[in-house]
């Protein structure tokens, strides 16, 4: 197969799915690792995918956020690994808030812990708590109909009547210097109100988002404890020495 074959089944792949394994990749093209490693070097190099580690993915623009439906179906497997870690975090009758996203709403089915309460902006986490019997309050406010999350000014005056124990809150980017970052200013004033209301704070992210800086800060690494299903190894160092991790 000609290397431009290639290149444009590896970018057709990317653009149906986001995230693309380095074994998947080596099985439709029928090539070696080794070729198809120099190829995503190439179309890095050409800023058209991104490397992550054992992988590729879409280079997204700052301030572009994929919807609810598109992260439905991204690091299906990684994210179940990071939501039950999550869940274990949860002791009987905390008060808890729960970000919109794919990552946090995969946490519910594995909540085990009694009598807890949980404060949340997203939508479709609603039907998934009220079908396990959770005491929930859903903030009310401008809805996002890209990913179903409550924004807005009256979202943080309904936030603010509420303290939580815990916060277990999504992020778009991870990046040592610029922390955590997510793509709209608005959703992010909500995620950081939760951070500031909660005793702990956790994050939930898969491995792919290391090294991704979006438009909207949220707050530094060390405010909070990440969750995710792997440090990758540009990484280890300094997340190891300097911020609390729950790897899995």
């Amino acid at each position: 197969m000609l290397t431009e074959e290639r290149y444009r089944l590896i970018l057709e792949r990317l653009q149906s799915r986001g995230v693309v394994k380095l074994q998947e990749l080596v099985e439709l093209l029928g090539a070696s690792e080794s070729t198809v490693r120099r190829d995503l070097i190439d179309l890095e190099a050409n800023r058209l995918l991104k490397r992550v580690h054992g992988g590729a993915s879409l280079i997204t623009q700052k301030s572009t956020e994929p919807g609810m439906d598109e992260k439905t179906f991204k690091n299906i497997y990684e994210k179940n690994k990071i939501a039950r870690l999550a869940a274990m975090q949860l002791q009987n009758g905390d008060c808890i808030y729960l970000d919109a996203g794919t990552t946090t709403l995969s946490m519910i089915p594995y909540i085990e812990a009694q009598n807890i309460t949980v404060v949340t902006n997203g939508l479709s986490h609603v039907d998934a708590l009220v079908s396990k019997n959770i005491r929930s309050y859903l903030l009310g406010g401008l809805m996002k109909t890209h990913t179903k999350a409550v924004i807005g000014s009256i979202a943080l005056q309904n936030m603010n009547q509420f303290r939580f124990d815990k916060s277990f809150i999504g992020t778009n980017g991870i990046d040592v210097k610029m922390g955590y970052t997510t793509p709209d200013p608005e959703e992010a004033l909500i995620k950081r109100n939760a951070h500031l209301l909660s005793g702990e704070t956790y994050v939930l992210a898969d491995s792919s988002k290391f090294g991704e800086i979006t438009f909207a800060k949220l707050f530094d690494l060390n405010e909070a404890t990440l969750i995710t299903d792997m440090v990758p190894e540009p990484y280890q160092v300094p997340i190891g020495q300097k911020y609390k991790v729950i790897e899995g």
